[in-house]
């Protein structure tokens, strides 16, 4: 058990630790490069691990083939798009505060789509981390947005939050007669070929020949801690101590991302993150802990 705490903690420093790599990757590699090469490299370990783990490449019927191809366009594709094109404009801490509404919004679309309760409690997480994620995309003037004047970075970011809403809700189908593993896998596969056509136009294969040493460890830590080791390490969490527990410690990335980007990326802590982030995490906490225990079946996913 001590064990599976453990890995939970490399979970979150490295989802956290995703970000500082992205914004480093931002002043060297374009983000068609950076997508398409951190998921080339995470789908040829994903496919070693899953052949070493299910003993064979599971077989897929052609349902299943159109279901894990939304979630490589939504959860991969543009997912990925949407971060490294945001974090090559605003900071990697700012940019974990918006995607931590990612479980808020899988809230909402699970209750719409697959009508699951929405008690009072996640109603309230729902406002708390609204209000933050506004005071943090603002910056602290709320009144941008009847303006019109946030900025296009946080705009990208927030396109993450709605294509992995998108990719949590459909993968909920997908893990009907696929195990977690296998859905990851494929659908990272299927992303990785939708990624290559964006990369083949923006000239991403020959930028590969001139990527520096720190792009390409940036590009490995992505691929291999951000996606395989923290995915694989999370799914286990989740068969030994159950979503409810293993979900909660998804809130704690924000907060790692903000030290690291602090402490690694020099960025400042302003007044808008510092009073954004507790409303944004303390929100996601009550929308996500409550989701859990009444939907104990259902896998939460990574927000990274």
């Amino acid at each position: 058990m001590a064990s599976t705490y453990l890995k939970l903690f490399g979970v979150v420093f490295f989802w956290g630790g995703t970000f500082v790599a992205g914004r480093w990757l931002a002043g060297s590699v374009s983000p068609y490069a950076s997508a398409f090469f951190r998921f080339a490299v995470a789908s040829l370990l994903l496919l070693a691990l899953t052949w070493k783990t299910e003993k064979r490449l599971p077989r897929v019927n052609g349902r299943q083939l159109l279901v894990l191809a939304a979630l490589g366009a939504s959860g991969i594709c543009a997912y990925n798009l949407f971060f490294f094109n945001g974090l090559a404009l605003i900071s990697a801490g700012r940019a974990s505060l918006i995607i931590a509404l990612n479980p808020v919004f899988i809230t909402l679309l699970a209750s719409v789509v697959h009508r699951e309760p929405l008690p009072w409690s996640r109603g309230l997480g729902i406002l708390l981390s609204v209000t933050g994620a506004i005071v943090v995309i603002t910056r602290g003037h709320p009144a941008q947005i009847l303006a019109g004047n946030v900025g296009r970075g946080e705009l990208l970011i927030f396109g993450c939050v709605l294509s992995w809403t998108l990719y949590s809700v459909i993968g909920q189908t997908a893990m009907r007669g696929l195990s977690p593993l296998t859905a990851v896998c494929y659908s990272s596969l299927a992303g990785t070929v939708l990624l290559a056509i964006p990369a083949a136009l923006h000239g991403a294969f020959r930028e590969g020949l001139r990527i520096p040493p720190m792009g390409w460890i940036s590009i490995g830590y992505l691929g291999l801690f951000g996606t395989v080791i923290g995915f694989y390490w999370y799914f286990q969490a989740i068969a030994t101590i159950g979503p409810s527990r293993a979900g909660v410690f998804i809130n704690f990335v924000p907060v790692n991302a903000l030290l690291l980007s602090s402490l690694v990326l020099k960025e400042p802590l302003t007044a808008s993150l510092l009073v954004g982030a507790p409303l944004v995490i303390t929100g996601s906490w009550l929308a996500n802990a409550t989701g859990f225990r009444k939907n104990p079946s259902t896998p939460c996913k990574p927000t990274t």
